[in-house]
């Protein structure tokens, strides 16, 4: 087949059919590669969108960039529901099969070690955001009497705010501890900014919980009864996924390019 290899995700011989109308990377539907026992999943996309210099290209395209990493999201979550996948990174493509057979080769010690460990595994991302605080109705701001009265004010203030994020970082530690000792491995990852993610609040917490599918109901009932806990704070639990955050490095260049 002409075009080049687009690489979505490693994993073993699957009987499952993925969804019958799934479409991938730049409207392709995605195939199966085999060898030495593995699969991987690919399309077959057009040498001029990604080749190494439009490819460099088109990431720098905030719009073409969410189309492809939304296009190679829905292929890693069809294979989630059929399969344990171990996602490579977006935009890794290779030459043509066997460049993409010569990868497996090359790391398949590590893919299989790494699927035997995952498999029958998904991951769970539980946020904790501190909510910004109700608007209260606006009145008049009561004048300090003097320079120390301000000072006091301010410091009331402070200690008040202080206070407030010690409650959040505490709630969010016990949460922390309760579902990292459930899962069977869990990763911290840093707090999001709200500037660049759009979520509303301050993120307490950002990690992610392997987890198995047979216990995943159990996760997902133990987080909910958790959210009534902390007022003022907000708990967000997304999933399941394939799990990203303990593959390791997943990402080729397709040297053979």
């Amino acid at each position: 087949m002409t075009g080049l290899r687009y690489v979505y995700a490693v994993c073993r011989p699957f009987a499952s059919a993925l969804q019958a109308q799934l479409t991938g990377v730049a409207g392709v539907p995605p195939r199966q590669v085999p060898h030495h026992g593995l699969i991987a999943v690919v399309s077959t996309v057009p040498e001029a969108d990604f080749a190494e210099e439009p490819l460099r290209a088109h990431l720098e395209d905030l719009d073409w960039l969410t189309a492809t990493a939304r296009a190679h999201q829905g292929v890693i979550d069809a294979l989630t529901a059929v399969t344990t996948p171990l996602p490579l990174r977006l935009g890794t493509v290779f030459r043509d099969d066997s460049g993409v057979r010569v990868m497996i080769e090359a790391h398949e010690e590590e893919f299989r070690r790494t699927l035997d460990r995952l498999e029958g595994r998904v991951e769970w991302g539980v946020k904790v955001y501190l909510e910004p605080p109700a608007e209260e109705p606006a009145r008049p701001a009561a004048r300090p009497a003097s320079g120390r009265d301000y000072l006091r004010q301010r410091r009331q203030q402070s200690r008040g705010a202080e206070e407030t994020w010690r409650r959040a970082e505490e709630f969010a530690t016990g949460l922390h501890r309760t579902l990292s000792d459930f899962a069977e491995d869990s990763r911290l990852h840093a707090p999001q900014n709200p500037a660049l993610s759009g979520a509303e609040g301050r993120n307490v917490l950002n990690a992610a919980y392997l987890v198995t599918r047979a216990h995943s109901e159990e996760f997902v009932e133990l987080v909910d009864r958790t959210k009534d806990e902390a007022p003022g704070m907000r708990v967000e639990l997304t999933g399941p996924w394939a799990a990203y955050s303990f593959t390791g490095d997943m990402g080729f260049t397709g040297e053979e390019q």
